[in-house]
């Protein structure tokens, strides 16, 4: 069983209607790795995601495209109950093409929310409004604020720099329009996971550094940061945990084919020379992912540059776990976590210095949470740091 109609079956027959005590002897044994169990859902579904070859670099890439769709709209579970979408056109100043976005509004939203410009991941090369629908709808329902996703072209149509390009316009598009789509101008945050955290990290970095304002927030979800440098956990977890290393070829030479482009700050944001100026950021690694050490120096590197920033660790989690909420209660805890972090940060406009530093760290402070699997209940019950993960106890 090679198709993704095969995995499809599968998938719901097991998430969907296997008892729990099944679920277990399918998955195997527990994994660990790094000193940290896998989180035993993710585990039965890398599983189950080996019956087909359309997620790897075999795979041509309409069909890998095709293959990611189908597959979120899997594991993503149902939609996010009372939020509303439109569709609308993203223009631009520049001489790029008007982009496709989508408006996720939350019900009785007022007028004057916080906006999350949302860049959806893929590696630059898969990815798109569909893939990341479940997860915009949940940001926008447990954050309550308006979540604008966006289209942004892909590779190795458009090769490096063409996402940058368009991520950079559609943070100005958002921070001119926000009035007009319901939403606060002075609190328009960028974020995104994977490729995209790793372009709304280089967008920001790039309105520092021509004078521009920057986004009010950074949310990064496992970012890649470097396509020069290998680290221990990209060694570490190069096979078996859904992102390899492959993959990470794969989608680098698609999306840059230049070799000389590899070390480009606005490819691999880790290597800028200067990182003073940009936002208060959140940002979230998975331990089972093979970038989780580069994006985990990039918060050193923030923090050393004077920024406030927190970086979150999931030790039970892998690369694409925002996309795996609706089969894996760990991977839709820690997407809530950090849309709550999100909307405390925007609470209260009257004192926004300190709820950016309850949410944030303080400037130049990087602060490392990790969830700890107390007991055998499926969601984590508490962090090391300074609040419990929402829906669960303090520890």
């Amino acid at each position: 069983m090679r198709s993704t109609v095969g995995l499809e079956l599968v998938i719901r027959l097991v998430f969907g209607y296997l008892p729990a005590g099944a679920r277990r002897r399918l998955r195997g044994r527990p994994v660990r790795a790094d000193g940290d169990p896998l989180d035993p859902d993710l585990q039965l579904l890398l599983r189950l995601e080996r019956l087909t070859a359309a997620g790897t670099p075999a795979t041509p890439v309409p069909r890998r495209r095709e293959h990611l769709d189908v597959a979120t709209a899997l594991v993503g579970g149902r939609p996010a109950a009372g939020v509303q979408t439109r569709a609308l056109v993203i223009d631009r100043t520049d001489d790029g093409p008007p982009l496709a976005g989508r408006l996720y509004t939350p019900d009785g939203l007022a007028d004057g929310s916080p906006l999350l410009v949302y860049l959806h991941g893929g590696g630059w090369v898969t990815g798109s409004l569909n893939s990341h629908d479940a997860v915009c709808r949940f940001l926008a329902h447990v954050g309550q604020l308006r979540v604008l996703a966006v289209d942004y072209r892909l590779a190795p149509e458009h090769p490096f720099p063409a996402a940058v390009r368009d991520a950079t316009a559609v943070h100005r598009f958002a921070r001119a329009r926000a009035a007009s789509l319901g939403a606060d101008p002075d609190a328009v945050a960028l974020g995104g996971d994977s490729a995209g955290a790793n372009l709304a990290a280089v967008t920001a970095h790039l309105a520092a550094r021509a004078g521009e304002r920057v986004p009010d927030r950074l949310l990064l979800f496992y970012p890649p940061c470097d396509a020069v440098n290998r680290t221990a956990s990209r060694e570490l977890f190069a096979d078996g945990f859904l992102l390899t290393d492959a993959d990470i070829g794969w989608f680098r030479d698609h999306y840059m084919p230049g070799a000389d482009q590899h070390g480009d700050p606005r490819a691999s944001i880790l290597l800028a020379d200067d990182l003073t100026g940009m936002p208060p950021t959140h940002l979230v690694t998975a331990g089972f992912d093979p970038i989780r050490d580069e994006g985990e120096e990039f918060g050193r590197r923030l923090a050393a540059a004077g920024v406030s920033v927190t970086v979150r660790r999931e030790p039970a989690l892998v690369h694409g776990f925002v996309n795996m909420i609706g089969v894996s209660a760990r991977s839709r805890a820690a997407v809530a976590q950090a849309a709550e972090v999100l909307r405390r940060s925007f609470a209260d406009r009257a004192d926004s210095a300190v709820a950016c530093a309850a949410s944030a760290g303080a400037p130049g402070e990087t602060r490392t949470h990790t969830v700890r699997d107390l007991n055998p209940l499926p969601l984590p019950i508490g962090i090391r740091g300074q609040a419990p993960a929402v829906g669960a106890a303090p520890s």
